[in-house]
């Protein structure tokens, strides 16, 4: 029996015990630490080295940073520049993370929604303090939008404070389960390509194509993440 959830086991590498507290190096981390470690490399390589006339690597940087510069232009707006940084660490970060899964060997730590959802809560107190920097206590209403009849408002606060608290579960759902389900689908055609021998060319065949298509999943998913936290960081500095 080939067992489609086995890739996603956790591993222990190092074992490390604080005061009680498990917190071993596992392949999870290994592989966050190798796609924040290719990350730099990459950009710094390519920062370090910039010509005036750029070569593959240089251009293809300068291509991503475009992509997320625009994107953050067209959705956050005025001041957006700001926030290229915070967009594009998260959009590299994710896109790796769902690549390196799909290295022989690799672990995809975004199939784990203790990942999805630690980085979803993260960037979401970040959007909260954002909001709080931009307008102080002001920010909070946000929750009340301007012209609401008094004698609704509280219904409307709670609605608006639940579309509000939605979007760590709503991200950290949408890429965790893209993510598993796609590598158990691979994973569960490979097993046929094995099984079936000399006769598994079909199957073979049809996971190079899934292959193609889990990589092509992977890099929206990134987009998809990325947009909707500018989404959110709109509204975090203008409001309604």
């Amino acid at each position: 029996m080939h067992d489609p959830l086995h890739q996603f086991e956790i591993k222990t590498l190092v074992p490390i015990n604080i005061m009680g507290w498990d917190v071993s190096f596992t392949n999870s981390s290994l592989m966050m630490g190798l796609a924040v470690g290719l990350i730099v490399l990459f950009f710094g390589t390519t920062g370090r080295r910039g010509q005036m006339i750029p070569g593959r690597i240089q251009m293809i940087a300068e291509l991503i940073y475009q992509f997320v510069a625009n994107l953050a232009r067209e959705n956050i707006g005025k001041g957006s520049e700001k926030y290229v940084g915070l967009l594009l660490s998260t959009f590299l970060f994710i896109l790796f993370g769902n690549l390196l899964g799909m290295v022989p060997y690799g672990f995809t730590f975004t199939s784990h929604i203790v990942v999805t959802f630690t980085l979803a809560f993260m960037l979401f107190l970040i959007v909260i303090v954002i909001g709080l920097f931009h307008h102080g206590l002001h920010f909070f209403s946000y929750f009340f939008p301007k012209g609401t009849p008094a004698l609704i408002a509280p219904f409307i606060g709670v609605v608006e404070m639940i579309s509000f608290l939605s979007p760590p579960i709503s991200l950290s759902v949408r890429l965790f389960a893209n993510m598993i389900a796609g590598h158990i689908m691979l994973k569960i055609f490979a097993s046929f390509t094995v099984d079936l021998g000399m006769f598994g060319v079909m199957p073979l065949l049809l996971n190079s194509a899934l292959t193609a298509f889990e990589i092509l999943v992977a890099a929206f998913q990134a987009y998809i993440f990325t947009v909707l936290l500018s989404l959110y960081l709109h509204d975090a500095v203008h409001l309604h």
